[in-house]
């Protein structure tokens, strides 16, 4: 291995060390993907799943019964009376945008209760961009509440602002984004349900449930939120699904959510599956053992970057929401050299070296590195980050441990060479 990537050996040893201390980490995922592989294995047996529902259809798509079966296989493993799940959702963010467009009508308040929401959703939202068909531009009132600085939900504020009415919609981003807030857990995410049930029963709960399927025992649903909306090339994809997302939840809502999707009067009805569904079945079956190599591979950076003094969060033994790992490493450079480094172990793309670029949708220069096998997926092992202080990368994914941990250790590398480890 050292010959091909020529890793330091106090690289070498501190990933000796990071392993052996996460070792009970590593067991206590691994319980929770034979838990919930159980529950996803359930939900394909109790639909009665067989290779007929592989058989593609074409045109207006009527009839596929794969896609339907689908949607019920999808909505029992997330614990939720329905789903929609289908490949042309070009990305979690459009998912995101239909469910919020089908359930919000003009004067409605959409009211995020996580901070401010994940840079992509400003224009679907209407924080930048004039007349490109946000809910702003449609009449959709946005507020938003400020986490507390533990970063928990301010359970008092968003009660008080419910008592006040006119609130359609409380909106909750499970995973961080671009900050250094905690993810959101089930636990948390039960009480702020519970919160705005109680206060105001009619306004809907609405959770971002993007990278945080199968990482818990439970999902948003199940502690009652109404729709949780998430991506197929991330977590339930399980690395196989080539694009695609879902939105699930309650029966009439994902039916609102299918008329957005395609037109009022048509729905869920139509809509080819063009030979996808295979892939997406597969996926969501190693959804859970692939999200837990993605959890691993997270465990072991923060292990072995704590060792080089950098802070990295969460910490390797704390409980986790999402498969997200964030490492601060304090200025653009190393930042770079991180993403770069992470490429060159990567199965794709592995010759190319990434650098800051302008991406639709955000605010700062963006720098991404993902040698990964569908253009964009997160569960396969990737990292981003915005060049502003205080120079944190995020990194996800990684379909296997043992190469999740190798790409992390070419990043470790990348900063030797550059002078950046201490």
């Amino acid at each position: 291995m050292n010959d091909i990537f020529a890793i330091d050996k106090s690289v070498e040893d501190a990933s000796e060390e990071a392993l052996r201390v996460c070792a009970p980490a590593f067991a206590r995922i691994e319980r929770m993907a034979a838990q919930n592989s159980r529950k996803v294995l359930a939900a394909f047996a109790a639909n009665r799943v067989s290779e007929s529902h592989f058989a593609p259809s074409t045109g207006y798509g009527y009839g596929d019964r794969g896609r339907d079966t689908l949607d019920a296989v999808f909505a029992q493993a997330l614990g939720t009376e329905d789903a929609l799940v289908r490949h042309h959702f070009v990305s979690g963010t459009h998912a995101i945008s239909t469910a919020l467009f089908a359930v919000l009508r003009p004067g409605d308040v959409l009211l995020s209760c996580s901070g401010l929401p994940y840079d992509t959703l400003h224009g679907v939202i209407g924080l930048r961009g004039e007349g490109q068909g946000s809910l702003k531009d449609y009449g959709v009132l946005y507020e938003q509440i400020d986490l507390l600085p533990d970063g928990a939900p301010d359970l008092d504020a968003v009660a008080a602002r419910l008592r006040r009415g006119k609130v359609k919609v409380a909106y909750l981003q499970r995973s961080r984004g671009y900050s250094l807030r905690p993810s959101l857990c089930i636990d948390v995410i039960a009480a702020l349900c519970e919160t705005v049930k109680r206060v105001s029963p009619d306004t809907l709960v609405v959770v971002d449930n993007c990278y945080g399927e199968f990482v818990e025992d439970r999902e948003p649903p199940e502690v009652g939120a109404d729709l949780i909306i998430g991506s197929l090339i991330k977590n339930p994809g399980g690395g196989m699904a080539d694009s695609g997302g879902y939105i699930a939840g309650r029966h009439d809502l994902v039916e609102l959510a299918g008329y957005r999707l395609t037109a009022p009067g048509v729905g869920r009805e139509v809509g080819a599956s063009l030979g996808n569904t295979r892939a997406m079945f597969k996926g969501l079956f190693f959804a859970p053992h692939v999200t837990a190599q993605a959890l691993k591979t997270a465990v072991f950076a923060a292990a072995l970057f704590e060792q080089f003094g950098f802070g990295a969060t969460p910490r390797w033994d704390a409980p986790r929401t999402d498969i997200i790992e964030t490492i601060e490493l304090g200025n653009a450079d190393a930042l770079v050299a991180f993403c770069q480094g992470l490429q060159s172990g990567s199965p794709i793309d592995a010759f190319v070296r990434p650098e800051p670029w302008d991406m639709p949708g955000y605010d700062s220069p963006v720098i991404m590195a993902a040698g990964a096998f569908t253009l964009g997926a997160s569960i396969e092992l990737s990292a981003d980050a915005p060049l502003r202080p205080p120079y944190a990368v995020w990194m996800q994914g990684g379909l296997t441990f043992e190469t999740g941990m190798l790409g992390v250790q070419c990043a470790a590398q990348a900063l030797r060479k550059g002078g950046f480890l201490k």
